[in-house]
């Protein structure tokens, strides 16, 4: 049986985290409430009375206790996971359902990974007991020892993946122009796998990005072309849906995918391949150095404006890069300034 939301919560606290929790509530202003008897500090938080007691104590109370708890007390003060994710904010957490995610969209090297994940009751006590959340929270070692243990889990049937290269990237998005739209087809593609393979499973949970549509669309094509246009399921597009423990499996999977596409690209390069929009100039100046500009396609994402820097700081320009690498990110595209 799932818990109710809960509206209270008490934590001891260590010196070092009463600390931070104080810094926490003076950068973030949140407004004290005096005369509080026993308390170090008394604050209005988000939805919530948040007291600090003079015996070490803290006491979270109000509806939106839960939130203030999971997106803030635990990853930025206790360092820990206290709340169960199958047993917070999604009633229906325990109904057989399934997750997607995706990975390195916001990357200038690798891929582009999308997989979704299915839960039940039974796998979501499984997967929480051996670690499972938003795999942001978790170090890139533990996300490939947890994605480990959940491929073990979950096996080929309840789990599905969609990689896409760098090179078929850069010629879906020399078409598209979007990365929204590329992601939206490889979830809608997952989605649609576990859909026709797990017919108990009546509600997909993703993370929202742009217009909603794009998913719902791609999902109703990839399922029209698999015979299923009549296949009844609910599509529950909302943000920070790694609250969803089907969903944060997920988001392990296709990180962990996508790190072992950097580690295999370092060595077939010789290279040490990095992670992300920052601090990717000079490796990627690196390579084309050694391999010429054409290697940008294989290994980047090339509407990333960090393209034209590093061909300028090889004295080339995006034209050596021929139609599919001539597209430049606009709006929500727009990666990170290097």
């Amino acid at each position: 049986m799932l818990e109710k939301r809960r509206n209270s919560f008490t934590y001891p606290l260590t010196k070092a985290q009463e600390t931070s929790l104080l810094l926490l509530f003076a950068q973030r202003g949140y407004r004290h409430r005096p005369g509080v008897p026993y308390t170090v500090v008394s604050v209005e938080g988000p939805h919530c009375i948040i007291n600090v007691y003079t015996n070490g104590k803290c006491v979270i109370q109000g509806r939106g206790a839960e939130e203030f708890v999971l997106y803030t007390m635990e990853p930025e003060i206790l360092k820990c996971a206290t709340l169960g994710y199958e047993d917070v904010l999604d009633p229906t957490a325990g109904v057989p359902h399934l997750g997607s995610d995706e990975s390195g969209k916001g990357d200038f090297f690798g891929p582009i990974v999308a997989c979704a994940a299915y839960s039940n009751a039974e796998l979501a006590e499984k997967m929480h007991d051996i670690g499972v959340k938003d795999c942001k929270q978790l170090t890139d070692i533990t996300c490939l020892a947890i994605a480990a243990r959940l491929e073990t889990l979950l096996g080929n049937g309840r789990l599905k993946r969609v990689m896409i290269g760098a090179r078929r990237y850069n010629q879906l998005y020399a078409k598209m122009h979007s990365a929204n739209r590329i992601l939206a087809w490889i979830h809608a593609q997952c989605i649609a796998e576990l859909l026709a393979s797990q017919p108990d499973a009546a509600l997909a949970v993703a993370d929202q990005f742009g217009d909603e549509k794009l998913i719902e669309d791609a999902l109703k094509s990839a399922l029209k072309k698999r015979g299923l246009a009549n296949r009844k399921y609910k599509l529950d597009q909302h943000h920070k849906a790694e609250s969803d423990i089907a969903v944060a499996a997920a988001s392990i999977l296709a990180r962990a995918t996508f790190l072992r596409a950097i580690a295999k690209m370092s060595e077939t390069y010789d290279l040490e391949i990095p992670k992300g929009a920052t601090n990717v100039r000079d490796a990627a100046v690196k390579l084309v150095k050694k391999h010429g500009a054409q290697v940008l396609l294989d290994c980047c994402k090339c509407h990333f404006r960090t393209t034209d820097q590093v061909l300028e700081a090889c004295g080339q320009k995006r034209e050596v890069l021929g139609p599919d690498g001539q597209a430049v990110s606009l709006h929500v595209d727009k990666p990170k300034a290097v």
